[in-house]
C-alpha cells in the first residue's frame, strides 16, 4: 500500500470542515459543510477557492525548450510569447491523448502543470524526449484556483497586478510579501486565477481570499459539475490514450502550422482525421427527464441503433438538469438530434445539444 498524499493545504481543510477523500492517492476534499450545489453556485456568482495542489508542477530549463516540446506535442510552443499559457496535450504514436496539460512560457524557463494521476508518466516522458532540458518537478509549492466573476477582486485586493492580466497569462507577484507565480485560468468555465504558492505561506494566503465576503471554499465535486457544465475534458473519461484529438474535439488546440507540417507522435492519423474527419465525435448531451446519465451509458440513435456511449455526466446546477458529454459515431452529432441513453436497461430519450452547456466567462 503506498501512503497516501496531503497538500500543504490539508490542516484548513479539516478546520473548514472538508469531507476528505482518496484522490489520485492524495487526500483531497471533495466538499464542505455548503454542499457541492452551494459551492457549485458560489463559483458561478461569486468566486470559489479550490484546492488543487495535487496537480504535477514542472519547471522547464535549457536551451529551445519550446521547440523541444513541439516534437511531443502538436502545439505551436515555440512561438508562445514570456507571459503567456497555453493548453496542449501530449500525444502517442497512435495519435492518442497522453495526457493534457497547461505550459506557461515564464521567460528564462518554462512552467508546466500536467495532471495528478499522470505526474508518473509525464515527467519521465519529458525527461526521455527532452534532449538537453532539465525537467525539475516542485515539491514545495502548493496550487490553489480562485474562481468565479469575482475572483478578481478576490485575488486583486491582494494584488493589484492579477487585475491586469488577460486570460491565458502569466506572471510571478507578490501576495502578503510572498512571490507567487499567477495565471489567468482555470477549470470551471469562469474567470479566474491558478497560483502557485510556497509552501510554507499557502495556508496564510488561501485564508487571506477566503476572508473576502465574496469567496468560499469548494471541493472535487463542484470542481467537476462546473468543468462539466463548461464543456472541459476529463482525462480518464473524456480523453485517452486511446482518443484523438479530433475526436475529442480539441482540434482548436493545434495551432494552424501545427497542423500543417506534422512532425508530432501520431501526426499521421491527426492530420487524415483533420482532412477527412474522425470516426467519432465528442458532444454534449442533454438528457430529457431528471435521471443524470453516468459514464458507460449506451447511447442509441432513434432507431435502436447503438451509436455511442456516455464518457461524463451528471446534475448540472447552473443548468438546473441532467448533463452529459460523449461519443457519436460520425454521421450522428448535429445539434437536436434526438437519440436514446440506456439507463437501467430502459431507453431515456435524450437530445444531443452544442457545447457548453454554460457560457464561458474568461476575460479575453
Amino acid at each position: 500500500m503506498t501512503e497516501i498524499k496531503r497538500t500543504p493545504l490539508h490542516s484548513l481543510h479539516v478546520e473548514l470542515g472538508g469531507k476528505l477523500v482518496d484522490f489520485a492517492g492524495w487526500e483531497m476534499p471533495v466538499q464542505y459543510p455548503l454542499g457541492i450545489m452551494g459551492e457549485h453556485a458560489q463559483c458561478r456568482e461569486k468566486a470559489a477557492l479550490f484546492d488543487v495542489s495535487h496537480m504535477g508542477q514542472v519547471i522547464l530549463r535549457g536551451e529551445n525548450v519550446g521547440e523541444k516540446l513541439e516534437a511531443i506535442c502538436p502545439q505551436a510552443y515555440a512561438t508562445l510569447k514570456p507571459g503567456k499559457a497555453r493548453y496542449g496535450f501530449f500525444t502517442n504514436v497512435d495519435g492518442g491523448i497522453m495526457d493534457d496539460l497547461i505550459v506557461s512560457n515564464a521567460g528564462d524557463h518554462y512552467f508546466v502543470v500536467v495532471n495528478a494521476a499522470l505526474r508518473h508518466q509525464d515527467i519521465p516522458h519529458m525527461r526521455a524526449n527532452l534532449d538537453g532540458v532539465e525537467v525539475i518537478e516542485i515539491f514545495d509549492r502548493a496550487l490553489v484556483a480562485v474562481q468565479g466573476p469575482a475572483a478578481e477582486n478576490v485575488v486583486g485586493d491582494l494584488c493589484p497586478a492579477a487585475r491586469d492580466m488577460t486570460f491565458m497569462e502569466t506572471i510571478v507577484a507578490p501576495i502578503l510579501g510572498v512571490d507567487c507565480r499567477i495565471s489567468r485560468l482555470g477549470y470551471t468555465g469562469e474567470d479566474g486565477y491558478e497560483i502557485s504558492i510556497p509552501e510554507d505561506k499557502a495556508i496564510e494566503v488561501s485564508k487571506a481570499f477566503l476572508a473576502h465576503e465574496d469567496c468560499e471554499a469548494a471541493g472535487l465535486g463542484a470542481r467537476d459539475s462546473l468543468r462539466l457544465e463548461a464543456g472541459l475534458c476529463l482525462y480518464g473519461n473524456d480523453i485517452d490514450q486511446s482518443t484523438s484529438p479530433i475526436e475529442a474535439s480539441l482540434g482548436w488546440a493545434i495551432q494552424k502550422r501545427r497542423k500543417e507540417e506534422g512532425g508530432f507522435p501520431g501526426a499521421d492519423r491527426i492530420q487524415k482525421e483533420l482532412a477527412e474527419g474522425a470516426a467519432k465525435k465528442l458532444v454534449g448531451i442533454k438528457p430529457t427527464g431528471r435521471a443524470p446519465a453516468r459514464q458507460g451509458v449506451e447511447i442509441q440513435s432513434a432507431d435502436g441503433n447503438t451509436i455511442g456511449q456516455i464518457t461524463s455526466g451528471g446534475f448540472g446546477p447552473t443548468v438546473g438538469g441532467p448533463v452529459a458529454m460523449g461519443y457519436v459515431a460520425a454521421g450522428h452529432g448535429e445539434p437536436g438530434e434526438q437519440v436514446n441513453l440506456i439507463i437501467r436497461g430502459k431507453p431515456q430519450p435524450a437530445q444531443i445539444v452544442a457545447l457548453p452547456f454554460v457560457t464561458q466567462n474568461y476575460k479575453r
